[in-house]
């Protein structure tokens, strides 16, 4: 049983990974497509910078959720679900 849920955590750690990497190529990507729209069409004033830094936090705090590995990290996780384990006992 033990093993199974090393498994699917495991599992979702790794679709989170991949999420990130999703979000962040798209990030970068759609950025860059800002960032030509606006040399083409304004190069005066530098719009594209708004949607980047906006974006940019969002990418930044997915990042940190994802690579948590501070104080809420798995160990904290594990000993949090014991303690709950414990109380409902």
């Amino acid at each position: 049983m033990e093993k199974d849920e090393k498994y699917l955590r495991a599992k979702r750690r790794v679709q989170n990974l991949k999420a990130f990497y999703i979000h962040l190529t798209v990030y970068i990507l759609v950025n860059m497509m800002l960032f030509v729209i606006n040399l083409s069409s304004d190069a005066g004033n530098w719009w594209f910078i708004y949607p980047l830094g906006g974006w940019g936090i969002g990418v930044i705090i997915h990042g940190l959720t994802t690579f948590a590995s501070g104080k809420f990290g798995v160990d904290w996780e594990e000993k949090k679900i014991k303690e709950y384990m414990e109380k409902d006992k």
